[in-house]
């Protein structure tokens, strides 16, 4: 496995400007905004198409014709969601899958219009219109009048001299309830305005982000994949990863037998050959080709040995993953300190997929990090075996999109393990593996 150690990209340099004070002006707070601004005209219209639909196809049951008039209202209502899938994505930055497709027992209009009514995510998509019209209005009003207020209030200074009924006042009304009236100067109402004002700027982004909260909720739960879909998808996934990754072995062990001991052996023929050709007329010549043949059989032996080690090493079987790792360690170019800590043993498939991740790794640590010395720790935790490989060397291991990392990443992903990556640029590194106990 290929692993790239590579320079760290430029750090971005930190702003002068606390957090705070910058949100107000942020791209992500007016675009959350504008989420909120745009909510109530398209709850409008998704609440009053989800009206018709259903009043007019339960009003047409009796008919018989209510039937594919509601048909038709889901398969709009899901066309619907696609939208709010779409606005959630550009304004809230919010990645949700859509439902499954359907997928009609047989062709024709019937058919789908079954598929339709038996879909959990179209009756979904029709109460999020419902759900989200009532939400979408108090929403709606509170961003708007909040961030109104806010900003008038903040800029109150600004203007009011050019207010016709301020202009020339001594004193302005502060207060005017329960009987007391409160007047203060307008340059200390215009203070007290603009620092009101500003509470409320500053607090708005906050406000903005609670409000989108719920609208990501909303999206996620009703316009989203179910969880039993997503899941049956996420091991459909785990399943080629599977695949994709035993024919990799296959094709793998393929050419090493092709290139390695498959060569050497028929090498080996050729020589006996030869030397039983030559065994009556010149002894010593047919000695000497069956003492280089005896070197062969040694050497595809060996290749033999390593190349079941390869596949399932025997220690691991026979001993468990204490023995095999510290055999493992010990054929590493790069010191390597093992630390076991099992009271017993996990599954076996768990077991063959930490020891090869463990390999992998120290692959790695000897052929790209540059490192003096390695450890590997294992332990239980809870219901999780756990993978340590930490090495001194010079840092930088790159777990991105089509690295070996990813590669193993997805390997262990396939058992529902993880793989977390700590590796600064300058070292040290440490990669640890979390995968599922199943003893």
């Amino acid at each position: 496995m290929d692993t790239a150690y590579c320079a760290p990209p430029p750090q971005a340099p930190g702003h002068r400007v606390p957090a705070g004070l910058r949100a107000p002006f942020s791209g992500r707070t007016w675009r959350e905004f504008l989420h909120l601004c745009l909510s109530l005209p398209v709850a409008c219209l998704m609440f009053a198409y989800a009206v018709a639909v259903v009043s007019t196809g339960a009003g047409l049951l009796i008919t018989f014709l209510g039937i594919p008039v509601l048909a038709a209202g889901l398969a709009g209502a899901r066309g619907l969601g696609a939208l709010e899938r779409a606005r959630a994505r550009a304004l809230l930055g919010l990645e949700v899958a859509g439902p499954r497709p359907l997928r009609p027992a047989r062709p024709g209009p019937m058919a789908w219009t079954v598929a339709l009514l038996r879909s959990g995510a179209s009756w979904r998509h029709l109460l999020y219109a419902f759900v989200h019209f009532p939400w979408a209005l108090g929403a709606f009003v509170l961003a708007v009048t909040w961030w109104a207020v806010g900003w008038a209030l903040l800029s109150f200074p600004l203007w009011y001299r050019l207010v016709p009924g301020y202009a020339g006042l001594p004193r302005l009304q502060l207060w005017g309830g329960g009987g007391t009236v409160v007047y203060v100067s307008p340059g200390v109402a215009a203070g007290i305005s603009g620092a009101v004002g500003l509470l409320l700027v500053l607090a708005g982004p906050w406000l903005f982000r609670g409000l989108t909260q719920v609208d990501r909720l909303l999206v996620r739960g009703l316009l989203g994949a179910s969880p039993l879909a997503a899941r049956v998808s996420e091991l459909e996934s785990d399943r080629g990863v599977l695949a994709d990754t035993a024919a990799a072995d296959l094709r793998r062990i393929e050419r090493q037998l092709h290139d390695g001991a498959q060569a050497r052996l028929a090498a080996l023929a050729l020589d006996l050959g030869l030397a039983k050709e030559k065994l009556a007329e010149d002894p010593d010549a047919a000695a000497r080709l069956v003492d280089a043949a005896h070197g062969e059989v040694k050497t595809a032996l060996q290749e033999l040995r390593d190349l079941a080690r390869g596949i399932h090493p025997a220690i691991l079987t026979d001993r468990g993953l204490g023995p095999a790792l510290s055999a493992l360690a010990a054929r590493c170019p790069v010191p390597v300190a093992v630390q076991v800590d099992l009271a017993e043993r996990p599954a076996a498939a768990i077991e063959g997929i930490a020891y090869f991740t463990v390999s992998e790794l120290l692959r790695n640590v000897a052929g790209h990090s540059g490192a003096r010395r390695a450890a590997v720790d294992v332990w239980r935790s809870g219901g999780q075996l756990m993978v340590l490989v930490a090495d001194d060397g010079h840092g930088g291991a790159d777990p991105g999109e089509g690295g070996g990392l990813a590669g193993l990443a997805a390997r262990l992903g396939s058992v529902d393990g993880v793989l977390v990556v700590d590796s600064p640029p300058g070292g040290p590194t440490a990669v640890t593996a979390e995968l599922p106990w199943r003893g």
